[in-house]
């Protein structure tokens, strides 16, 4: 979907390539944690074509019944077959439906907005699958906590 006030937006470039399934796990687990855990989208992510990682800023580690909680929704997500679709938008336009605290200063003033059926929005220049259908399943590989930073490693198979 493009705003077509802006036929023709001119985007920062990517520094990176990712794979689409994984890339967009992780919008889904991004929106995850913030339901779960009203804890703000990762801090840190690295995320490639065999595993992943995101580190989350959370006041306790999760439990292991937390844990597999996550595991369990995103796969629930993933299983409902979401549209995953762009809009382009100007920047005062996406501060109203996403969290723009971690955009690049030197950022586009036109955004590129990815959604994930109606589960999450997110100002995102990756590559990411069509429909969550594309992902396979998200599995939690390991996980540690120290000093208010939760990391979590993933895959998706």
């Amino acid at each position: 979907m493009i705003n077509r006030e802006m036929e023709e937006p001119v985007l920062n470039a990517h520094n990176k390539e990712e794979y689409p399934p994984m890339h967009t796990a992780e919008h889904i687990l991004n929106a995850t944690m913030v339901r779960l855990f009203g804890c703000p989208r990762s801090r840190n992510a690295h995320i490639e074509r065999k595993k992943s990682k995101c580190d989350y800023l959370l006041p306790a580690a999760p439990t292991e019944a937390q844990v597999a909680q996550i595991e369990a929704t995103v796969n629930a997500v993933i299983a409902q077959r979401l549209p995953v679709t762009v809009e382009f938008m100007p920047r005062e336009q996406a501060a109203a439906i996403v969290d723009l605290s971690k955009l690049p200063e030197d950022a586009s003033p036109t955004l590129r907005i990815v959604r994930v059926g109606d589960y999450d929005a997110c100002a995102c220049i990756g590559a990411h699958v069509a429909n969550t259908a594309e992902i396979g399943t998200f599995r939690i590989l390991s996980h540690d906590y120290e000093n208010g930073r939760w990391r979590v490693r993933w895959k998706v198979e």
